[in-house]
């Protein structure tokens, strides 16, 4: 007979998680994210991996069932969790398919030809936004590059100036005189009126008006919409400014914003299943289509989904083409980040609880259902599932209830195997995207807002104001967010005195819990990692420039000593950085920047081989660095994380939290 080898429990769960790590690594190098039977087999492995530890933690973890409030607490923690790996499992399917249109758009650019390009009318809703805010919108979008558009300022405030603007910029400027239906009841507003006229477009693209078009944005996006039964094409945001969390951990050139996993990841894997949806901005409906369904429904505060629906019930299609045809600001302050996905979240229990809900008598399709059941679980339990992890430990700490009783060895055998390969899977198939405590911040800060909203909107769907989200405004200075650091500020104090009431203290009958202790403690050292980052992004650090293009390029710079070529190493909107003359303070001169043609500028900083200079650019030449800008090349800021970077980053913004 052969020995049998046992080994330890520690030995064992050590093994495990290296084979883990091993496979983890051999991935990217046997696998390919572009397949799908790579992806299935990668999410059916974290299926897997999740119903082994959810059978460990109901076989062997949870108090017995009795009428004690170490069983109240572990069943209702353990609820809370099965609830959050139903989401995750929900999500692991959508993601095991993709699909990447640009070669469909490619085959079937200019497909009208040789009859006339189909019309194209651009909605620009807008309500409270600053001219600078509104000025590069319409600017580029009366930039775009198609044969047949027109352009249409939808403005819910009635501002006299927007008016003037629109008339000197050629664009149709509408108003209403109330504000009934908040965005939706605009954009109805608006096409009632296009109805009545004798050539109706045949397409409507939507911006919101902080967003700006490429040039390319109509003729990719038409180019989906041969096909008959597609009403909506989508496409992506970007954005040129950073969001809150990258601004605020100074990650913004290591660290993607938050929505990028959405956008770059789950749409084209929700269009592969036919359930990709509107996100309002950057789309393109097909008139015919919302005339169907009788315009933008009024139902919702989130008019997007819920017209994917409409349309879908109609028998048309919703497309995704994953390329970066616009960009637009993201929220730069938390408040209006939080009330944004708070928002977000209202008007999705209100679609599930509308006569488009899953269980509702409607001609959806089973994936369309399951695509409102997904989102509601997104919802209704990742956030919940964020409160409950800061609010368990501490019932152990205070009251010495146990919430899982468990050895560290079963935690990092069960748990550490089940939680890395979702880590190494999820990164494989977005290229880094998911970074432990960075994507935590990102729940923790709108999980009570969030949480709130979920419940509201499901019980109490009806009656719930329109708010929008707040862009531009004066962000020079440091904004404490003294709220949000009280709340997570609490959760530290009482996390760090209860931790320190376990370590020092006698009072509590602790030693029955043997390894679960251990267990507590680590996962309460955790959320001290977490809480104490959270409050750091809490301090809203000064913004300066919003779009910078740091790639050189030559110029001719005009002075009294003649021309001289140099070279231009920083370029915004308002002022540009040279090498390769020495010039003097206040000097009057003339840059000529291509595309741009010979602007005014003043020296304010030179030094022994260069200087910056403040430009004074014409009006025309203020729209030609503003189309320069935002109109033309890739998506702006990072798409990919950089983790050597990040790092980096985070450990100076993490040392200097007051920078």
């Amino acid at each position: 007979m052969f020995p049998v080898l046992y080994l330890s429990d520690t030995v064992s769960s050590i093994v495990q998680l290296n084979l883990v790590l091993a496979l983890g690594m051999l991935v990217p190098l046997l696998l390919s994210r572009e397949k799908t039977w790579h992806r299935a087999l990668l999410f059916a492995v974290c299926a897997v991996l999740t119903a082994r530890y959810l059978y460990w933690r109901a076989a062997y973890t949870l108090a017995p069932l009795d009428l004690t409030l170490d069983c109240l607490a572990s069943w209702s923690f353990f609820a809370i969790e099965c609830a959050a790996c139903l989401s995750s499992l929900s999500a692991f399917l959508i993601l095991s398919r993709h699909r990447d249109r640009k070669q469909e758009a490619d085959r079937q650019q200019d497909w009208w030809e040789p009859e006339p390009a189909p019309k194209v009318a651009v909605l620009i809703p807008t309500y409270n936004e600053e001219r600078d805010v509104l000025e590069r919108t319409i600017v580029g979008a009366l930039a775009l590059d198609y044969p047949d558009f027109s352009v249409h300022v939808l403005d819910d405030s009635r501002r006299d100036w927007l008016k003037d603007y629109c008339v000197a910029q050629g664009v149709t400027y509408v108003s209403r005189p109330e504000n009934t239906g908040a965005k939706a009841g605009n954009m109805n507003h608006a096409l009632r009126q296009m109805a009545e006229e004798d050539t109706a477009p045949s397409f409507i693209a939507v911006l919101d008006a902080d967003f700006v078009p490429h040039s390319n944005f109509l003729k990719r996006t038409v180019a989906l919409l041969k096909d008959e039964k597609v009403g909506l094409v989508q496409t992506p945001q970007h954005f040129f400014n950073s969001d809150p969390i990258q601004h605020n951990l100074g990650l913004s050139r290591s660290y993607p914003d938050e929505q990028r996993f959405f956008f770059d990841y789950l749409q084209p894997s929700r269009d592969a299943w036919g359930i990709a949806f509107c996100c309002g901005t950057s789309s393109v409906i097909r008139w015919n289509a919302l005339q169907k369904i009788g315009w933008f429904s009024t139902e919702s505060i989130t008019e997007d989904f819920l017209l994917t629906l409409c349309l879908k019930d109609a028998g048309y299609n919703t497309v995704y083409l994953n390329e970066a045809l616009s960009e637009g600001l993201a929220p730069e302050g938390l408040k209006e980040y939080i009330s944004q996905r708070a928002r977000w979240c209202l008007g999705m229990m209100q679609i599930a609880r509308s006569r488009f809900g899953p269980f509702s008598d409607n001609r959806l399709g089973l994936a369309d259902r399951w695509s409102v059941i997904d989102s509601v679980l997104y919802w209704t339990t990742n956030f919940p599932f964020r409160i409950a992890i800061l609010v368990y430990p501490l019932l152990y700490w205070y009251f010495n209830i146990m919430v899982v009783d468990a050895t560290l060895q079963e935690v990092l055998r069960y748990f550490g195997t089940y939680y890395l390969w979702i880590l190494i899977t999820l990164n494989f198939v977005s290229g880094g995207l998911v970074v432990p405590i960075v994507n935590d911040i990102s729940q923790l800060l709108g999980a009570v807002p969030i949480t709130r909203a979920a419940f509201t909107g499901l019980f109490f769907p009806k009656g719930h104001p329109f708010s929008v989200t707040a862009k531009g405004g004066d962000r020079s200075r440091v904004v404490v967010q003294w709220r949000l650091i009280g709340l997570f500020g609490t959760f530290f104090l009482l996390t760090i005195i209860g931790l320190l009431l376990g370590i020092i203290s006698d009072h509590f009958a602790y030693n029955d819990a043997g390894d679960g202790k251990l267990v507590i403690m680590f996962w309460t050292f955790y959320n001290l990692i977490v809480l104490g980052v959270t409050m750091i992004v809490c301090v809203e650090l000064p913004r300066r420039e919003i779009h910078f293009q740091d790639k050189p390029e030559r110029a001719i710079l005009h002075s009294d000593t003649g021309r001289t070529r140099v070279w231009i190493v920083g370029l915004t909107q308002n002022s540009v950085r040279i090498r390769g003359a020495a010039i003097h303070d206040d000097t009057p001169v003339r840059i000529e920047i291509d595309g741009v043609g010979i602007v005014n500028a003043i020296v304010t900083m030179p030094d022994d081989d260069g200087a910056r200079l403040l430009l004074e650019p014409q009006p025309e030449q203020h729209e030609a660095l503003l189309r320069r800008f935002y109109t033309t090349g890739e998506a702006p800021g990072v798409t990919k994380t950089r983790y050597r970077a990040l790092l980096g980053d985070l450990a100076q913004r993490l040392s200097a939290p007051q920078r």
